[in-house]
């Protein structure tokens, strides 16, 4: 537990209809009598029972500053495990940099980025992934990136690194026993049984591991690149799915010559979509970059929306696009098919085999079709969003890949035949890797480094 007290405003600092100022700590409750005077009666706060909520005033010295809510919250049965007083006053500004001042004066001092969760975790409130889902949800952009936030701060990441390090550490505490009393623990026929054991678990984390990519998706959405030959209509699409007109069209082809990025929110899935300038071979330097920047970011892409203009017959310039997009998630919309069409739809699947959508960007047509194909795509089994536990930020990927890794070289040890004590030194590293993900054995600049990510007053 943490002897100092520690403050901070808790809700945005911008006008509003209410704002909340919270601490934590040991003179949580004396602070609060210094400056809290009750609308009923004069008995203490410090008196009143937890989790109650008391009408009053707070005071700078004999000067009225705001009609507030108190709530108390008293050890252990707080967010921090620490006694902890949150006041809800009026939402403005002014108002709220004012209580703050006051309290500090009443001897808080100013909390520090996610300092209140980092308290939840260090008091075993939760644990690391539990206070790293705090941020996600805050960030969360769509329903299945607060859900699976959700279902990691109810434990469900901690519940199955809690299980494999369990299974693991029974393992090592059986050879450990088995080689300091080997007249009662026998060790034959156990590389064939530990066998079992190390292999069930290396699927565990397998896959853990490949969910990071749908938990990375959960959390910052689909990367979406629109490419196309210049004029084929990439930058209309763009602003259609926007809602707003946010890029250029003209006439002219090579109107984009920089990547324009948006993020929509498309039936409950987050887009993040760039619109890139038209692909053609150009002698013009500024375009020529655009290009390469496209060919770039496509490359890079989790999804990529190919236009094509229909009313233009294919060149060299689309046979370039179509290899360049073999081996990528790709949807291939025939513009301007409202026009006479002179690309068919066996001239494209000619060259490369990807879903193909008429539509016209100018009448708005096949939209709906775009819509339920990205969302047939997104839930069909490259990305599925279920109750699985997800392993959704790249610290907890890279312990578990290294714990993997030490479960592999236990594999290897069981096959070479090697002696029984080489399996339990992979055993702990494996062990005290997983811990990392949990908190269980990480170091304080790694805590320092994941709460500074965190919003003041959370």
């Amino acid at each position: 537990m943490h002897s100092d007290t520690i403050a901070a405003i808790a809700t945005a600092m911008s006008p509003s209809g209410i704002g909340i100022i919270r601490m934590s700590g040991e003179e949580s409750l004396a602070i609060i009598d210094k400056v809290y005077h009750s609308k009923y009666g004069h008995k203490k706060l410090s008196e009143c029972d937890s989790h109650t909520v008391h009408y009053g005033y707070i005071y700078d010295d004999n000067k009225l500053v705001d009609e507030v809510m108190v709530l108390l919250m008293k050890a252990p049965n707080s967010y921090t495990r620490e006694d902890t007083v949150e006041i809800d006053c009026h939402g403005g500004v002014y108002v709220m940099k004012r209580i703050l001042e006051i309290i500090i004066r009443s001897g808080a001092r100013p909390a520090e980025p996610g300092e209140f969760t980092r308290r939840a975790f260090l008091n075993g409130r939760i644990d690391l992934t539990q206070a790293e889902s705090v941020i996600d949800i805050i960030n969360a952009k769509n329903d299945f990136a607060l859900k699976s936030s959700l279902n990691q701060l109810k434990g469900a990441v901690c519940q199955e690194i809690k299980e494999i390090r369990g299974r693991i550490l029974h393992e090592i505490a059986f050879i450990e026993s088995a080689l300091d009393d080997p007249e009662h623990i026998s060790l034959e026929s156990y590389p064939q049984s530990i066998h079992i054991v190390v292999d069930n678990e290396i699927k565990k984390i397998e896959k853990l591991l490949e969910s990071f990519d749908n938990g990375r998706i959960l959390k910052e959405g689909i990367n979406t690149v629109i490419v196309g030959k210049p004029n084929a209509g990439k930058s209309s699409l763009l602003n259609i799915l926007v809602g707003e007109e946010r890029a250029i069209v003209t006439e002219i082809a090579g109107t984009t010559r920089d990547v324009l990025e948006e993020q929509i929110n498309l039936n409950g899935i987050t887009l993040n979509v760039m619109d890139t300038a038209g692909i053609r071979k150009t002698d013009n330097v500024v375009e020529k970059i655009g290009v390469d920047r496209a060919r770039k970011y496509a490359a890079q892409a989790d999804l990529v929306i190919y236009v094509i203009d229909a009313s233009a017959e294919l060149d060299d310039s689309d046979y370039e696009i179509m290899e360049m997009l073999q081996d990528k998630q790709t949807i291939i919309l025939l513009n301007k098919s409202d026009l006479d069409i002179k690309v068919s739809l066996n001239d494209i699947k000619r060259h490369i085999d990807k879903v193909v959508i008429p539509i016209s960007a100018k009448e708005h047509q096949g939209m709906e079709e775009l819509e339920d194909t990205i969302k047939e795509m997104f839930f069909r089994g490259e990305v599925t969003f279920n109750d699985e536990v997800f392993a959704i930020n790249i610290r907890q990927k890279t312990s578990l890949q290294i714990s993997l890794e030490c479960l592999h070289h236990v594999m290897e040890s069981i096959e070479d035949g090697m002696p029984e004590d080489m399996y339990s030194i992979d055993l702990m590293d494996a062990y005290e890797e997983l811990g990392k993900i949990i908190g269980e054995s990480v170091d304080d600049d790694l805590v320092d480094e994941i709460f500074s990510k965190f919003c003041m007053g959370k």
